[in-house]
């Protein structure tokens, strides 16, 4: 064997021919060996045939040339394993190509030309393809280009910051495009402001005229600007009311009517300045007006104390004394005198109106009173804001100044609404529902209403944000206020668990979302006259607790009597609006002050809540019936996804209608049961016992020794 392996490598200069004569042969056998059985078995040639089809080629021919390689030079396989690795991607790329190619008929027809194998590399989908010759590509050249990472990451680098140039460049192009399209609109909206002046001024010729003439008096009304009172403007912002992902609709607010110009007589402004002034110094009050805010129904007049005039001395001249200011008790002191200067008995005279002013405020009723409508506060900014945080919106309407006055329910946390019969306290009610309506979809509020008049919120009847119908019977509230101290009590226990303080936190955390409550009750009175004294423990309880479980109360009432609106509940309820009232005792009832006797009505109100230290003086906001029936139709015909149920069932009402009255019963255990209205209530009563399970008062009287024996009852 040495001697012919020698002479064949002497024959062929180095090269081995019977070792390449019996590799040729073997590999011969074995390709007859492989195409006789093919022939003689169908099955396999067609699974063959599906596995890979014309892909063999590729995969044979690689796997061939490495076995050559490995049987003549095995260390060169070690050595440029680099090319090894692109010969396989190169084959992977060509098996690839295939399965895009469709054959004719069979397997070949369903997955293409490189049978199953290479449908999985690509589904059949030439993007799929495409970035995988890429890859392939890019990783060839990671193999055998010198430095190639080098390149890559610098052709990375010079790409990101062309695509930035770019990017920049138009940005700034749309950027001055919009810059000139905004200056051409204001300069167009200039215009026709001129123009509109120019007609207004025509046609207020006569008015202009009289203000001309009226008589300029010496001293502060002199110095008194007009530009300080100019009509009310409309607030610019955005329109709240988007499509929201949460599958429900919010309203558009051109279901709202527009916003009416008001326009202020700036004349019959300089002429009651300068009354005010007159009407103080005949008294020896001086004072000057600095600074003046013309409401939709109050113009409010900023007094600043002046200086007494100095006495003469002895010798007819003028003493040296210090100056001395006039005090601000003698303004107030001369209310009357300057309601009978005025013609007005609606006057008010508040000392600071706003913080950080100097002055002493005058609000006096305009005489040409305008009207809020809700959409000039629903386009507003402010309104804007409180949305965008995520709280309750609520259009209160404007105050004395005419700006706009926009509370946060979610921030009061709850709000109680009196005045008497006509002072707009049930059109206030319905501005805070349009108000939720607008800016809140169903599953993120949902609200319980109550009416034991029957004709306030009866309407709302089948919109998605009722948990329940409205509620009409006295004897259906304390189940609904028992179910909802239960869901209040359910929801403590989740952010219990969820380690979170208030509702906020625990939607940030929790899968499924809670939502808002809000309890609106019409007329507080009757359901303190039916209910008693477990009603009001029962508000109390939701006023003390509610906030950080999301619950909120709106409670109305035109009875303000301390039998109403109690201190307990008051004090839980810092947030307070004050329509018109019959006296002073409802006004400090309301407001722990007066001011509400003196309100004009129709809308006049004074808001007292924690943003100030004083009663604020507004005017409500105006919804008509046509806006609300847009708002409930609204509602009722939009069709959204299932809201989530909420439980407001009444556990401890099925115990009282379910025994029948006999306190010998034995199947009932009293004890247990008020063990747990103990712990829900530590001012249980032998009464309420009573009146609960029907007993007498003897036992209730040894059920009440034994709880507070027990530590769960507190109070004689």
């Amino acid at each position: 064997m040495s001697t012919a392996t020698a002479a064949g490598r002497r024959d062929g200069g180095g090269v081995n021919r019977i070792w390449i004569g019996i590799e040729a042969g073997v590999l011969l056998l074995m390709g007859i060996a492989l195409a006789g059985a093919m022939f003689l078995m169908p099955e396999a040639r067609e699974r063959m045939i599906a596995a890979l089809g014309y892909g063999w080629v590729a995969a044979g021919g690689f796997g061939l040339a490495s076995l050559l390689l490995l049987a003549h030079k095995p260390g060169a396989l070690v050595r440029g394993w680099r090319w090894w690795l692109v010969g396989l991607l190169l084959t992977l790329g060509a098996i690839a190509g295939l399965s895009l190619i469709p054959g004719e008929s069979g397997a070949l027809y369903a997955y293409g030309l490189a049978g199953r194998f290479g449908y999985g590399l690509t589904g059949g989908v030439p993007a799929l393809a495409a970035a995988q010759w890429a890859v392939g590509l890019a990783l060839m050249g990671l193999l055998v280009i010198p430095g190639a990472p080098r390149w890559y990451w610098r052709g990375v680098k010079y790409a990101g910051i062309g695509v930035w140039a770019t990017a920049r460049a138009v940005g700034i192009g749309l950027g001055k495009a919009a810059h000139g399209l905004g200056m051409a609109i204001a300069a167009a909206g200039r215009g026709a402001g001129r123009l509109a002046g120019r007609r207004r001024r025509g046609d207020g010729a006569n008015a202009a005229a009289m203000a001309m003439a009226a008589p300029a008096g010496p001293g502060p009304a002199e110095s008194y600007e007009p530009e300080a009172a100019e009509s009310v403007p409309a607030h610019p912002g955005p329109v709240v009311n988007l499509l929201r992902g949460s599958g429900w609709q919010l309203p558009p607010v051109e279901l709202l009517a527009p916003a009416e110009a008001h326009q202020v007589d700036q004349g019959a402004i300089a002429g009651m300045a300068e009354e005010i002034r007159e009407a103080l110094a005949e008294y020896g009050v001086y004072v000057e007006i600095e600074d003046v805010k013309a409401g939709p129904r109050v113009i409010r007049f900023g007094l600043v104390p002046g200086y007494m005039p100095q006495k003469p001395g002895r010798d007819g001249e003028a003493g040296k004394q210090r100056p001395s200011r006039v005090r601000v008790g003698d303004i107030s002191k001369r209310q009357k005198d300057l309601a009978l200067a005025l013609k007005s008995p609606y006057i008010r005279i508040i000392e600071t109106p706003e913080p950080g002013e100097g002055l002493v405020g005058l609000e006096v009723p305009n005489p040409a009173p305008g009207k809020v409508l809700m959409r000039s506060i629903v386009e507003g900014p402010e309104f804007g804001k409180v949305v965008q945080k995520g709280g309750l919106a609520f259009a209160l309407g404007e105050d004395a100044g005419g700006q706009p006055l926009t509370l946060d329910l979610a921030a009061m946390p709850h709000i109680l609404i009196a005045g008497a019969t006509g002072s707009g306290k049930s059109v206030c009610i319905n501005s805070l529902v349009a108000s939720l309506l607008m800016t809140r979809p169903p599953d993120e509020l949902r609200m319980i209403m109550v009416d034991p008049k029957r004709v306030e919120l009866t309407p709302f009847n089948g919109i998605p944000h009722l948990v329940m119908p409205v509620i009409v019977e006295a004897d259906e509230v304390q189940p609904a206020l028992r179910g909802l101290i239960n869901e209040m009590t359910r929801r403590y226990k989740l952010m219990e668990e969820a380690g979170v303080r208030n509702i906020a936190g625990y939607n940030a955390k929790a899968a499924e979302a809670m939502c808002f409550l809000a309890l609106i009750v019409d007329e507080l009175a009757d359901l303190m006259m039916t209910g008693g004294l477990e009603v009001e423990q029962q508000l109390v309880r939701l006023a003390q607790l509610g906030r950080a479980a999301g619950i909120h109360m709106v409670l109305a009432t035109q009875r303000p009597s301390v039998k109403v609106v109690t201190g307990l509940l008051k004090a839980n309820v810092p947030a307070r609006v004050a329509f018109a009232v019959a006296s002073q005792v409802d006004s400090r009832v309301i407001l722990d002050s007066g001011g509400a006797e003196s309100l004009m009505g129709k809308g006049d109100l004074l808001l007292l809540n924690n943003d100030f230290p004083k009663a604020r003086r507004g005017q409500g906001t105006l919804v008509y019936d046509e806006e609300m029936d847009a708002l409930i139709d609204f509602w009722r015909n939009q069709q959204g996804p299932p809201l989530p149920a909420i439980n407001l069932n009444d556990d401890d009402g099925e115990a009282e209608a379910g025994d029948g009255g006999d306190e010998d019963t034995g199947d009932v255990d009293y004890l247990n049961q008020a063990r747990d209205l103990a712990l829900r209530n530590p001012r249980l009563t032998a009464a309420m016992l009573e009146r609960r399970f029907k007993i007498r008062k003897s036992a209730a009287d040894e059920i009440i020794e034994e709880l507070r024996g027990e530590g769960l009852v507190i109070g004689g």
